[in-house]
């Protein structure tokens, strides 16, 4: 019986029909390595921080955020690829341990995956500084920070090393505070596009193991029922250009080595075909198997450090990572570091949200915060001085921070005047507000009334009852404009 080249044909396009779906190639799969570089150690990392922050340069123009698209992207992609693997396991075919690792834990990748969503609302790294040029050009430099990580450990975080790799890089170019928080969330995502790409590369494996399933049933069903056209079928094999990659070659020889002497012309014609590359059968075996060794490790890496980062005190991390902390523990009232996280927290953003205002970086508004506090304590011990002009944060988020903004020259938006003149006329804005918003309502109301042409006397008895509805339609709107403005 003659093997079917239509029959292995579509076997073949279901495979690449499947792939197509989300994007699964083999050649996205050679442009999309593993984010698997050279291992480093702790204090390899720590000398490629310092390396990598001469290297980046960021650039201030705004790009689309290409991140969350990316994660749709690999959302979909990963559940292509576990629905391939599902596949393969329910009709009893072998799967890897990369496999079996990834279908096992896609809850948890799932979840993860659900949890990047919600911690990477649309626009939110428009905020970070983003790279000017590199494999990383237009996307946020602590992305290419977390890429870095998670390429350099073969998919493994822990604390202690991430921290000193950070605090190294910090040593060249200090990161901003919504870069810190932000580390977690990049993380994420560069585990789970870590786990796309090597997903990527085991259902193009697999495709190509199947391909080779297809080609050696239809072999050996030859072989044993019609072995004078055992030949055609090596021909069809050898006309439909198989992919003679690691997977097929192992494969194809897992099914036929140690079978009819018959057989092995397929493989006699398989060695041919490497020998003009300079390779041969056994290598191809070889490298099959540390592929699978090395997408095991991937993968589990990678899953075992998704459970890592929920583990993490991200908190305490970017206390000790932030030098806006650093510089404020040196205020002169010396209470601090003996303050709540969350005050402490307060400082950090205050100091954030004037050097977005400024020209300044962080570190140095805050370092002006505790020059004014300093310089205020020296004076200090005048009668009737005010000692809480000694600390750093009567000018970050007291009635000293206008003093601050004028130090670092910081722009001053209409919202933010307005909150200060609240601060400190904070009855008579909102009497005042609620009556110009009355007197303007009412008024309208009157012009209105009086194009209708309604006489004097009934004009003026609706306006004074018209009065009560509309101070308090005034109220409201003030309390609520103030509710923004807190």
């Amino acid at each position: 019986m003659r093997a079917s080249s239509s029959s292995i044909l579509g076997h073949l396009t279901q495979f690449k029909t499947r792939f197509s779906t989300s994007g699964l190639s083999l050649a996205s799969s050679v442009e999309e390595a593993p984010l698997r570089s050279e291992l480093f150690s702790a204090d390899q990392m720590e000398q490629h921080g310092r390396t990598l922050a001469a290297a980046h340069k960021v650039t201030l123009r705004r790009t689309r955020d290409p991140l969350l698209a990316r994660l749709a992207d690999n959302e979909g992609t990963l559940i292509e690829v576990c629905n391939l693997l599902t596949a393969s396991l329910s009709t009893h075919q072998r799967i890897t341990p990369a496999g079996e690792w990834l279908v096992d834990n896609f809850h948890l990748i799932e979840e993860q995956i659900a949890t990047a969503k919600r911690h990477l609302p649309r626009g939110y790294s428009r905020e970070l500084p983003r790279l000017a040029s590199g494999p990383s050009a237009r996307l946020p430099r602590v992305y290419d920070i977390a890429l870095e990580t998670i390429s350099h450990g073969d998919g493994l975080v822990d604390a202690p090393r991430l921290s000193r790799f950070v605090a190294a890089y910090q040593t060249v170019t200090p990161l901003k505070l919504g870069e810190l928080w932000a580390i977690p969330i990049m993380l994420r995502l560069a585990l789970i596009e870590n786990l796309r790409r090597v997903g990527v590369r085991m259902a193009g494996a697999r495709a190509d193991r199947d391909l080779a399933d297809v080609w050696a049933d239809q072999m050996m069903v030859t072989a044993e029922n019609d072995p004078k056209n055992l030949i055609l079928v090596i021909a069809d094999m050898a006309r439909s250009l198989p992919p003679l990659g690691s997977a097929f070659v192992a494969e194809l020889t897992r099914r036929l080595q140690g079978q009819s002497p018959a057989l092995a012309l397929a493989l006699t014609w398989i060695e041919q075909q490497l020998a003009e590359s300079h390779l041969t059968i056994d290598q191809l075996v070889q490298l099959e198997a540390q592929l699978q060794a090395s997408h095991q490790v991937s993968i589990s890496n990678s899953i075992g450090s998704l459970r890592v980062l929920s583990a993490i005190d991200w908190r305490e991390f970017v206390e000790q990572m932030s030098v806006v902390e650093k510089v404020l523990r040196e205020d002169p009232a010396g209470v601090h570091a003996q303050m709540e996280f969350a005050t402490r927290d307060r400082y950090r953003h205050a100091t954030e949200q004037i050097a977005r205002r400024s020209a300044l970086s962080e570190a140095d508004v805050a370092a002006k915060a505790v020059e004014l506090a300093r310089a205020a304590g020296a004076a200090a011990s005048t009668p009737g001085a005010d000692h809480r002009t000694s600390h750093a944060g009567f000018y970050l988020i007291d009635q000293g921070r206008p003093a601050l903004e004028r130090a670092v020259d910081a722009r001053r938006s209409g919202v933010r005047a307005l909150r200060e003149i609240g601060r400190r006329y904070p009855l008579a804005l909102y009497l005042g507000a609620i009556a110009t918003l009355t007197i303007a309502l009412t008024t309208a109301l009157a012009i209105e009334l009086d194009r209708g042409g309604v006489d004097i006397e009934l004009l003026t008895a609706i306006i004074l009852l018209s009065l009560l509805a509309t101070s308090q339609l005034a109220v409201a709107l003030v309390n609520w404009v103030a509710t923004l403005l807190v």
